[in-house]
């Protein structure tokens, strides 16, 4: 989710590679981790510690270690994102969130992050696709029709978003998205 809506804000600002992908990819990488940081701590405290001491073996150690992360799947996954999965693979619905095989669950909390990316991407999209409109008819009413529109509306789209603190806003509403 985080590296989608990153790419549709940049998109969104019509900027085909400022900033870079890479710098995008790392960004993406660095927020999930900051995100995701919780779960890991669980997952290492519960299952690799006890494993690296020997307490667990290896099955033991991943049958509890799997706990925190199916947790946040589940907290985050949309019911109905289960029940095409579960369709899908031919199987009959789980009758409690506790009984959904991780192999249902991963795809549909992709599929949920996915849809929550494209509904803050299209929120992010609006304010720039206005700028856009109100610059090509401001053009088009002074006969100025061999002039990009981009050309004139790219700096009042990056005045808009760097007065609003864009990337602060991005950043926070996808980890609050989390919470």
């Amino acid at each position: 989710k985080v590296f989608v809506v990153l790419a549709l804000t940049r998109n969104a600002l019509g900027l085909n590679s400022t900033p870079p992908t890479q710098v995008l990819a790392g960004l993406a990488l660095f927020l999930s981790l900051f995100i995701m940081a919780p779960v890991l701590s669980d997952v290492n405290e519960i299952g690799v510690q006890p494993y690296l001491s020997g307490d667990l073996t290896f099955q033991e150690a991943l049958g509890v270690g799997i706990v925190p992360l199916r947790e946040f799947m589940l907290s985050l996954t949309r019911e109905s994102d289960i029940a095409l999965m579960t369709r899908a693979a031919g199987m009959d619905n789980p009758a409690t969130p506790a009984d959904v095989p991780m192999t249902t669950l991963m795809p549909a909390f992709m599929l949920s992050e996915l849809r929550a990316a494209f509904i803050i991407g299209f929120v992010i999209f609006v304010p720039f696709l206005v700028i856009d409109l109100v610059v090509s008819g401001v053009l088009m009413s002074m006969g100025m029709m061999m002039l990009p529109p981009v050309m004139v509306s790219l700096p009042f789209k990056l005045l808009l978003f760097v007065l609003v603190d864009g990337w602060g806003l991005i950043v926070t509403a996808l980890i609050g998205s989390y919470g």
